[in-house]
Order: structure tokens, then C-alpha cells, then sequence
């Protein structure tokens, strides 16, 4: 990874400092969370003249995009892939930088091997042709009918990115009304299973174009198919990996928000926003700030938050009556799914593993209703396998794997004791792997890291141990989420996989433009 030099700015001098209304005191912006979300969103404000702090109350920015390193082993934390970057490259050039100087990106192919319960195997990858080929050897009719797949595609893509939908707030009763119409049109409101299933007639294939809700913590049975935008990001901007792993992304924007003068608080909880007349003051932390932080108070125009909406609205929020995210309102939110994970540093090396590799169960649709709907813990399972040390050697030491293993589970409204649970967990994951064919693996194991739903409430905050927020369903999509400009009090935001337009690094990364949109709308920020 290329890394900026302080003071560095790419031929583009940092805006000067925004003031408020009145021409008086220069305008504040403090940013609560350092997820992708809130370190873009941060750089926005900074760049535009704007005086920007960002508190986290964990050591490390990143937010679920953390990293972990045991013993020479390095994990990614969160998000494995990179699809849409000219989505980042943005943000990298609101502030006068190029994403290629701090960041090295590789083209990952095939996206991912999927390796289904019967033994069989496709290779997904943008490649259309042999895409075609792979089908067809299941069904010749799908692979003919590919192409005509992704056209019914493009307007959903072309609607949310290039007219830019999904990087404007949706938080008025008129925009949703003038996009009804076209969502109808598009029949993006039909659940994606359902859209994928009247292009494709072999399981395999509908499963393949149909599981990428999952990445949103989304059931494919229900969420609407404007989510079907992923696949078709994927086709046309690849799918990629940031050399060093995905925290290399965060340390990138950590470093261009520091070069442009942004200010960095870690261990430093936000313990509410202060409110005076229905307008932010500003925020009072708790911590220690790395033992710099000033004082307790951080004075604000602009509250920003990059957390859960739930613990936004309910905690930091909590003092204040509020009119439209009660208590009630926000326990009657449907959240996303959990998820179990395993990270291990295994002493040898298994090629028939990929970067990513997908391991599919014998059951899709009963296993989705099983950890969505009826909140269980089933007997069987499928698996997500991110292995970059198959691309990138430097992630585990010479002649072994750095592997995370990720499988969904209900979130905490299951009622289970992961604390029970969590060992069973891993010691049932383990031998699916050994039987599906990582031989010896439990006895190559070196490192290994639990993280259960209960890790995401008491780390991230996250309402019912949720791993992506609030789960994409039609009736909590667009002006049905909470909004980007705060319902609630004045200067207050959000951004991040809780509000418009939702989860994934594409989804949270657009938040931040979104935000940014109406804050520029609100202050007279160019």
C-alpha cells in the first residue's frame, strides 16, 4: 500500500474554513464512529472547509472494518471485497487525493468459487462468456438467457448510481412519491429470488445471481430487487481486494483526513448529544482520547453519527422526547441477521480454496426462513470462506492460510446463550470443513478468533447483535429507513448501513454523499 505524506495535497489546496450563518465562529462538525460511513463522511465535511473530529470509542478506527493480528496472522475484521471503487475514488477526491496513491487495489477472478451440497461447482466472474460456458453445463437455457438478465439490470443500476439516487437523501413523502412509480415500472419492489427465478430455471443459477442480499444482511425471499444492483456492479466494475487486506482502505482515509486537518479521538465513547431548543450543541464523550483528548464536551454545529440507529436514537439521543424514533418505533425495526465468526491461522496451505469461497448447504430458502423468521439455530448450514492469503501472501506466514470462516445465524431475538453456543459453533464448523474437504484442519489450526452476535451488540452497539443494521426489506428501504438529515433535532445526521440507502461498503460509502448532500443543503456548503 502507497501511503500520503503529511502536508501532501495532489494538486488541490483544502477549502477554506466554512463559518457559521453569521460570519462568526468557524462551523463544527463532529463525527460519532469510524466505519467506512463516518471516515467518509468526515473527509467530506473536513475537505469542504468545515472543522471536523471524529471520536471512536474502540483503539482502532474501522468500525466492523477492523483488523486483527495473532502471531504473523492478519485478519480482516469485516467487509473482504471492494466492488464499485470509482464510489471511493470520490471520496479520495473531494479531498485532492487519487485512491491509487494510498491504496493498492487487485482484481480478484473469479469473484468467487461456489461450491454447492451435491459436489458441484461454479466459478462466478464478470467474464460473460465463460459464464455462459460454466452454466451451461447445468441448464443451456439459462446461460442463454444471461445476457438478457443483466439488461433487465441496468436501469435499477442506472437509477441508483449513475443518476445518483443512492447518494441523495430520501427523506421527503415527494421524493418517494415521484420514485414509486419508476420502482414499480422497474418491478424492483418484487423480492429478488422471485426477479432472479423468471430469468433462471436451474437451482444453482438462481441461487448464484440471487444470495447477494445475504452480504446486507437481506433474505433474497423479500428484499426487493433494487438490490439486484450488487450483481451488476460486480459485472461492470469488478469485484476487488486491497493488498494489505481491507484495512488498509481504512488506514488510507484515516491518513487523507489527517493530512487535510481532520481531527482523530480513539477510546473515546460518545455518551450523548446535546441538544439546546431542538438544535445540536454538541456531543459528550467519555474516555480517554489515546490521553489527548481536551475535554468532555465537544462543541458542534454538525453531529454526524455512524452508529447503529437504534443505539443513535435510543442512547445518545435518549434524553431528548422524541417525535418519530421512540422507543416503540425503534423496537418494531426488523434488524438484519447475524452472523458467527471464525478466524484462523491454519500451518499449511489448501489450493482448492479461492480468495472467496462460498460453501452452499442442502437447503437455501428453509435455511434463510430458519435464521430470518423463525429465529433458530438450524442443524445445517452454508458458509462464507475469505481466504487472502491465496492472493496475498503477506496476510499468514510462509506455507500457511489466513482464513475468516462466516456464517449467517439469527440475531439476538433468537434468545441464544452464545456463550453455550459459541464453542458447539466452532467444533461444528470445523468438522463441516474437514468432511467438505480441508483435510487435518482442526489440528493445523494455530490462531483462532470467536465472534458471536453477542460481540456485535457489546463492541459496535449494534440493536439484537445485528451485523448489518437494519435488515433491507421493501418496508425499510428509500424514505422508509431513518433518514440521512435527522428527523429528530436540528444539525443532527446519519450515515452508515442504518439509513439511506443501506449496508455494504457501496451502500455505506454512498451514505456519506448522501449526508454530505443535505448538510450542503442545510449550510451553504459547496
Amino acid at each position: 500500500m502507497a501511503s500520503g505524506s503529511a502536508g501532501r495535497t495532489n494538486g488541490a489546496a483544502p477549502r477554506p474554513t466554512q463559518r457559521g450563518s453569521d460570519g462568526g465562529k468557524p462551523l463544527r462538525a463532529v463525527v460519532i464512529g469510524s466505519g467506512f460511513g463516518g471516515l467518509a463522511a468526515a473527509i467530506r465535511l473536513q475537505a469542504a472547509g468545515v472543522s471536523t473530529t471524529l471520536v471512536e470509542q474502540r483503539a482502532q478506527l474501522g468500525g466492523r472494518a477492523g483488523q486483527l493480528r495473532r502471531d504473523g496472522y492478519v485478519f480482516d475484521t469485516g467487509p473482504s471485497l471492494i466492488t464499485a471503487p470509482a464510489l471511493l475514488e470520490d471520496v479520495f477526491a473531494a479531498a485532492g487525493r487519487r485512491l491509487g496513491d494510498y491504496v493498492s487495489l487487485v482484481p480478484l477472478d473469479p469473484f468467487y468459487r461456489v461450491w454447492f451440497h451435491d459436489g458441484t461447482w461454479l466459478d462466478y466472474t464478470s467474464d460473460m462468456e465463460r459464464m455462459k460456458a460454466s452454466m451451461a453445463r447445468y441448464y443451456p437455457g439459462d446461460a442463454a438467457r444471461l445476457e438478457d438478465f443483466f439488461a433487465a439490470l441496468r436501469p435499477i443500476h442506472d437509477a441508483v448510481i449513475t443518476e445518483g439516487l443512492g447518494a441523495r437523501p430520501f427523506d421527503t413523502l415527494a421524493a418517494m412519491v415521484r420514485f414509486a412509480p419508476r420502482v414499480a415500472r422497474l418491478n424492483a419492489w418484487r423480492p429478488v429470488a422471485r426477479s432472479v427465478a423468471r430469468h433462471f430455471h436451474n437451482w444453482r443459477h438462481r441461487f448464484l445471481y440471487s444470495f447477494h442480499p445475504l452480504f446486507l444482511g437481506g433474505n433474497p425471499f423479500r428484499a426487493p430487487s433494487i438490490f439486484l444492483m450488487i450483481p451488476y456492479l460486480e459485472k461492470e466494475g469488478g469485484v476487488w481486494y486491497a493488498r494489505g487486506g481491507m484495512y488498509s482502505l481504512v488506514t488510507a482515509l484515516e491518513t487523507v483526513f489527517r493530512e487535510i486537518g481532520g481531527v482523530v479521538y480513539t477510546e473515546t465513547p460518545a455518551l450523548r448529544v446535546e441538544v439546546l431548543r431542538r438544535r445540536v450543541r454538541g456531543v459528550r464523550v467519555g474516555g480517554t482520547g489515546g490521553r489527548e483528548l481536551p475535554r468532555s464536551f465537544l462543541p458542534a454545529d454538525v453531529v454526524v453519527s455512524n452508529a447503529d440507529p437504534g443505539h443513535t436514537y435510543g442512547r445518545l439521543l435518549g434524553h431528548v422526547r422524541r417525535r418519530r424514533w421512540t422507543d416503540d418505533r425503534l423496537a418494531r425495526l426488523h434488524q438484519s441477521m447475524s452472523c458467527f465468526l471464525l478466524y484462523l491461522g491454519v500451518r499449511r496451505r489448501y489450493p482448492q480454496l479461492m480468495h472467496h469461497t462460498i460453501i452452499v448447504g442442502p437447503r437455501y430458502e428453509g435455511l434463510v426462513r430458519d435464521i430470518f423468521d423463525r429465529k433458530t439455530l438450524p442443524g445445517d448450514f452454508s458458509m462464507y470462506l475469505h481466504t487472502p492469503s491465496r492472493t496475498d501472501p503477506s496476510m499468514a506466514p510462509p506455507g500457511c492460510e489466513s482464513m475468516y470462516v462466516l456464517v449467517p445465524v439469527p440475531n439476538g431475538a433468537s434468545g441464544i446463550d452464545w456463550g453455550i453456543e459459541a464453542p458447539r459453533m466452532t467444533l461444528r464448523v470445523l468438522d463441516a470443513l474437514e468432511a467438505w474437504g480441508l483435510e487435518g484442519l482442526t489440528g493445523a489450526v494455530e490462531v483462532r478468533e470467536v465472534f458471536t452476535p453477542d460481540d456485535f451488540t457489546t463492541q459496535f452497539g449494534a440493536v439484537l447483535g445485528n451485523a448489518f443494521g437494519i435488515e433491507p426489506r421493501l418496508t425499510q428501504t428509500a424514505w422508509f429507513r431513518p433518514h440521512n438529515r435527522s428527523e429528530e433535532v436540528g444539525g443532527l445526521y446519519l450515515a452508515g448501513a442504518g439509513t439511506h440507502p443501506g449496508a455494504g461498503v457501496p451502500g455505506v460509502v454512498l451514505s456519506a454523499a448522501a449526508t454530505f448532500h443535505a448538510i450542503a443543503q442545510d449550510f451553504g456548503l459547496r
